[in-house]
């Protein structure tokens, strides 16, 4: 039986709820790691766009204590489709992907063999990400060419 469009958003809250904890407690944790202010806003927004955007709508309620399982779909395609991705952006949320769930190691949330997953899977894939990322961004430069041209 299928669930309500008001159920799946009392899940969704309930869900959200959940992970501004987490992101309030990664905050913490970063802060008591001893980095900038500008640094811990960059790591818990990027944390909030892979939990609460792409976790929340794309993988059917799935949450964050298993969203590591998603990372590469996020970095190798939601995210360069979504937000024009760039170099600098693809490795900057894989960077604070790989310390929120480092954040989540440590205050037992997942457990070592579910971040070693990360880490491996960040580093095996990124160079593929990145030439998604520049096969991607190429073909919409040309269709926007091609569209101020006249061409289609």
């Amino acid at each position: 039986m299928s669930k309500s469009y008001e159920e799946i958003e009392r899940e969704k809250e309930a869900i959200r709820e959940v992970n501004e904890l987490h992101l309030i407690g990664f905050r913490i944790w970063l802060q008591n790691n001893g980095l900038s202010d500008r640094t811990i806003n960059k790591h818990v927004s990027n944390a909030d766009l892979y939990i609460n955007h792409f976790l929340l709508y794309y993988e059917d309620m799935l949450d964050v204590e298993r969203g590591y399982i998603r990372v590469d779909w996020y970095l190798g395609d939601w995210f360069i489709r979504k937000c024009w991705a760039t170099e600098g952006t693809i490795k900057s949320n894989a960077a604070s992907i790989k310390k929120f769930y480092e954040y989540m190691l440590a205050v037992g949330v997942v457990d070592d063999g579910d971040y070693d997953y990360i880490c491996k899977t960040i580093k095996d894939e990124m160079p593929d990400w990145l030439d998604d990322m520049r096969e991607h961004n190429e073909m919409v430069t040309e269709y926007i060419e091609s569209k101020s041209s006249g061409i289609y």
